[in-house]
């Protein structure tokens, strides 16, 4: 078998799309698990719908996620230009739609609009447009005639009428269709420039594609590929297509969503490494059902024979989970440099960030989680008395206020409010007043933070406020208490 060699051919018309990014990891990863090569190829023949920038979100969302082509506009492997509209300047689409002319696999058609809207019909409630193969009729002469006159054209691929045409798809089987619902697609437009379809097959064929990994909203045009691959004589490649992404409700995952992209993503505080594991398992799952996997240990696992043709759900849940399992994961450093930011918006005071962010890390899915954790050190919140009350520690509101009240004295004449030093205090005051722990340090704690759940503990909160603030809201709690 040839060396494989997977390509990832996006367009540049905006973020990077979760299907898209699927397509490229799922092709980089089956090149990676053989050893073969990733190629970039910019598609940029639909000029319409090109956004001034996104190539350079294409570069940069690939750098990020570590999926590093081989060859690219950037890297010439020697099959370039890597970019569809430098290939149409050297005439590459032309050239091959002219050889199936002249082999009978394609023909020019000059249909004018108003006579390709005549042929308009309605199947099944949705208009569609099947051409009737009027200008395959055209005499030699005629067209020598009308490209000499310079009338407007577009060469189409001319599909049998009778007949059916298979294709394999290495996740969905043999699919089977009958030639007379190939329409005649148009390979050239009429501005000169290729369709999506027909450029696919002429670069993948020049650039050695060996699997072509696409979303399986292309399985219908397949068919059409293949003839064409068969009309020029050429191998027909290996295809893989992903199954559907879908959102909670079971509806495709629309750009509008939310979530849809990327860098949507990473905007709302997920890594790069836990959208890279989630993304593989929308649509994949190992022998062994493991979730967690680094993108190297993706490419020893993926294989794509794994793969289901059911829609996988973007389950925003799970991702965040897996999110949570990364932060945990992380180097402190890093973890502490990229939740600086987020610490920041919430707290101005001249606190020891590094501390607070040990209290956070394992405690958060996702950057954005940090402030409900945090709020209450910047201010004490308007809280309720009964979260002095829990049951478990056997305390209410009237045992917290003699605690308080008990301790006070004690807290006010420590100097040392370091966690341990503080911590070892009231250790010994419980131990002296025969206590239990909890029945102390829960009214502590819901005095300094006046919050249900917090990412530390009252020793600890305290630590980062410092005695003068510690002692003024353990006094304000007495005073709400009494």
């Amino acid at each position: 078998m040839s060396k494989v060699r997977t390509r990832f051919a996006p367009s540049p018309t905006g973020r990077m799309h979760v299907g898209n990014l699927r397509t490229a990891l799922y092709a980089y990863l089956i090149s990676k698990h053989e050893g073969g090569d990733f190629i970039l190829r910019i598609e940029d023949t639909d000029q319409e719908r090109y956004v001034e920038g996104a190539v350079d979100i294409i570069y940069r969302t690939l750098a990020k996620t570590g999926l590093i082509h081989d060859e690219g506009p950037d890297k010439d492997g020697g099959v370039g230009p890597y970019v569809q509209s430098e290939r149409q300047e050297k005439g590459i689409y032309l050239e091959y739609a002219k050889q199936l002319v002249e082999k009978g696999e394609a023909y020019y058609c000059f249909c004018d609009k108003e006579r390709l809207e005549s042929l308009k019909q309605t199947v099944a409630g949705k208009e569609i447009n099947i051409y009737d193969k009027h200008c395959l009729h055209l005499s030699k002469e005629e067209v020598e005639a009308k490209l000499a006159a310079g009338v407007p054209y577009v060469i189409r691929q001319n599909n049998p009428q009778t007949g059916t045409t298979t294709f394999q798809d290495e996740i969905y089987g043999d699919i089977t269709v009958d030639n007379a619902e190939l329409d005649d697609m148009i390979l050239i437009k009429s501005d000169g420039y290729p369709t999506y379809n027909f450029a696919n097959v002429v670069d993948d064929h020049l650039m050695g594609i060996t699997h072509v990994v696409r979303g399986n909203e292309y399985l219908s045009s397949s068919p059409k590929y293949n003839r064409l691959y068969e009309a020029f004589g050429w191998d027909v490649p290996v295809y893989v297509h992903c199954p559907l992404i879908t959102n909670e409700e079971h509806q495709k995952l629309s750009k509008r969503s939310g979530h849809s992209s990327y860098e949507d993503l990473i905007d709302q505080g997920f890594l790069t490494e836990a959208v890279i594991n989630f993304v593989a398992l929308l649509g994949w799952s190992p022998s062994d059902n493991r979730e967690i996997f680094s993108l190297e240990e993706l490419v020893e696992a993926f294989d794509y024979k794994h793969m289901s043709k059911s829609p996988a759900v973007f389950d925003v849940t799970k991702l965040k989970w897996m999110n949570g399992e990364y932060m945990k994961a992380m180097d402190f450093d890093k973890f502490c440099e990229m939740a600086e930011p987020y610490i920041k918006e919430v707290i101005t005071k001249d606190y020891d960030l590094k501390k607070i962010a040990k209290m956070v890390q394992t405690r958060i899915e996702i950057f954005p989680d940090i402030a409900g954790h945090i709020d209450f050190f910047e201010e004490l919140p308007d809280y309720d008395i009964a979260m002095y009350t829990h049951k478990k520690m056997k305390t209410n509101a009237e045992t917290s206020l003699a605690v308080l009240q008990e301790i006070l004295p004690m807290l006010e004449a420590h100097e040392d409010y370091s966690n341990d030093a503080l911590y070892a205090a009231i250790s010994a005051f419980v131990q002296e007043k025969g206590y239990k722990s909890g029945y102390v340090l829960w009214p502590i704690r819901t005095a300094v933070s006046g919050k249900q759940m917090t990412p530390g503990g009252a020793t600890e909160i305290m630590e980062i406020i410092g005695k003068e603030e510690s002692l003024a809201r353990i006094r304000k709690g007495i005073e709400k208490l009494s």
